[in-house]
């Protein structure tokens, strides 16, 4: 039986733990078997025994109540519930110009944040403000207005009942909105998303060559403006600073590149932030860069600091053949068994006139 520290149990019982009439009816241990046994029941879908598949619930259920590992929340809060929702918790939705399918997308973002999931967004394809529509005669609002919509609505659902959703929202660099999009965050009001820019390598070419780009309407296919590369540049490091966003996201190279696994189905038009390898990350012996992990303790011999609300108050560590009792979890840390490198990708070095890179 795990042992379970007091905000460990206060949020199971907020977020994960099985109700009925809004009352919990279920303990962390409960918890635990309802997702290792519902997980190791596909094992007979792939011809394993009853006894196999009892043997791997059993392994996974051991792993979670001794705080080796969980599953993200949406496998936490739906597995084994029979509620028909989803056990991933990251998504990219499609963001179609037209009013049925951008509220289909509201819609399905807020059934996946419901069920514990996050959503990114490709706005991309929105016409921009200001331009015809055909069906009503009148003027487009862009895609800042509907990123505003998403927003409410990400305020209004509750992710799994108990949390805010989160949304990621992409707009290519070459829409006629960018400078919108970029700055859309500075008041403050945009609280449930993050959003980045996609950068495109003939924006690219333009900074550097200090020259100007092309703004495409989605709707045409045509140019309609031109923009200074540098102008827009300063003016998303400038909100960046302000914010923290926008993110850069170089959508030309993912899509030249295997971070597009089915080049043939179609471009990639948004995708989930992630981390390189001078990211810091808090450990027992300081802030150490990302590929410093990986070269110094590829094999573990280091702890490094976590969010332990879910975790049991003590742990069991593997050693050698078996699981070993660890110390209380005191200080926030935890010793990692391995660092696992996902492989090296190319990426664009940003370098300022201050030497900055």
């Amino acid at each position: 039986m795990g042992r379970w520290s007091e905000p460990a149990l206060r949020v199971l019982a907020e977020r994960y733990l099985s109700r009925r009439e809004g009352k919990v009816i279920e303990t962390p241990e409960e918890m635990c078997w309802r997702v290792a046994r519902t997980i190791a029941d596909a094992e007979a879908r792939f011809g394993r025994s009853p006894a196999a598949s009892q043997e791997i619930a059993t392994a996974f259920y051991d792993m979670m109540v001794e705080g080796q590992f969980l599953p993200n929340s949406p496998t936490l809060m739906n597995a084994g519930k029979d509620n028909q929702l989803q056990y991933s918790a990251c998504y990219v939705l499609p963001v179609g110009d037209s009013m049925e399918e951008i509220f289909d997308s509201v819609k399905a973002a807020a059934i996946i944040h419901q069920s514990g999931g996050g959503t990114g967004f490709a706005f991309s394809r929105l016409r921009p403000k200001n331009d015809f529509v055909r069906s009503t005669g009148g003027r487009a609002s862009g895609p800042v207005s509907f990123l505003k919509v998403f927003n409410s609505a990400t305020e209004a659902v509750k992710q799994g009942g108990t949390r805010r959703g989160a949304n990621m929202g992409v707009l290519r660099v070459d829409h006629p909105d960018i400078l919108e999009f970029v700055e859309c965050k500075l008041d403050g009001a945009m609280t449930n998303f993050n959003i980045s820019v996609a950068v495109t390598d003939s924006f690219m070419a333009a900074l550097e060559s200090g020259g100007d780009y092309d703004l495409i309407n989605p709707r045409t296919g045509m140019a309609v403006a031109r923009l200074s590369a540098q102008e827009v540049f300063d003016r998303i490091v400038r909100a960046a600073w302000r914010t923290g966003d926008p993110g850069l996201v170089f959508i030309d190279r993912i899509n030249a590149s295997p971070a597009n696994p089915t080049p043939a189905v179609g471009l990639v038009e948004a995708t989930n932030p992630c981390l390189t390898g001078e990211a810091l990350v808090a450990t027992d012996r300081g802030l150490m860069r990302m590929d410093e992990l990986v070269e110094r303790h590829a094999a573990g011999g280091v702890a490094v600091k976590i969010d332990g609300r879910l975790l049991p108050a003590r742990f069991m560590v593997w050693e050698g053949t078996h699981n070993v009792p660890l110390v209380s979890y005191e200080d926030g840390c935890l010793p990692i068994s391995q660092v696992i490198c996902s492989g090296e990708r190319e990426t664009v070095r940003l370098r300022t006139r201050a030497g900055f890179e």
